[in-house]
């Protein structure tokens, strides 16, 4: 590979790594050819990008993006696979429903939303993080709640304020 390309090759890497705000790095290394295409299915139905690369040149990326990846570098050893994604939790699902099967792949460390996560021991809290969509589902439950008890509370009163009060105070207690 010439300098020129290399350069090409970390340019595009920096593009990447700026454009995703969910990155994962995995080794998938001793993966057979079915295997592996059983992977990159399982990446592609999860919409998950999935990317093998040179541990040197992403190092060099991180280095020219305009993000801290805290120690993430540190683990860019072996073999590294890149996994970008829209949602934070999928690749870790993708990683943990695919390790019922075989023992890799193996996560090295992500980069959620600017949070540095290292260590494959780190995969059961990934797969627990909450997605946007979850997250603002449980926020518009946990608004939609008083809402309910005070349309219950004008149906119960009769539409009279001292009635609403009363109906209200006694659903407090």
């Amino acid at each position: 590979m010439t300098r020129e390309e290399k350069s090409q090759v970390i340019e595009e890497l920096t593009a990447q790594l700026a454009d995703n705000a969910n990155i994962y790095l995995a080794d998938i290394s001793g993966l057979n050819a079915v295997t592996t295409s059983d992977l990159r299915r399982a990446c592609f139905k999860a919409n998950i990008k999935l990317a093998i690369v040179k541990n040197t040149l992403l190092a060099k990326a991180m280095e020219a993006s305009d993000r801290e990846f805290g120690d993430l570098p540190t683990v860019l050893k072996g073999n590294t696979s890149v996994m970008y994604s829209e949602t934070g939790n999928a690749p870790a699902k993708v990683i943990k429903a695919f390790r019922k099967k075989s023992e890799k792949p193996l996560l090295k460390g992500a980069f959620i939303e600017e949070a540095v996560y290292i260590g494959d021991n780190q995969l059961d809290a990934l797969v627990d993080i909450k997605s946007r969509e979850e997250l603002l589902g449980d926020i518009i439950g946990l608004l939609q709640s008083p809402a309910k008890n005070v349309i219950s509370a004008l149906k119960s009163s009769g539409g009279k304020l001292a009635g609403i009060l009363k109906t209200l105070s006694e659903k407090e207690g």
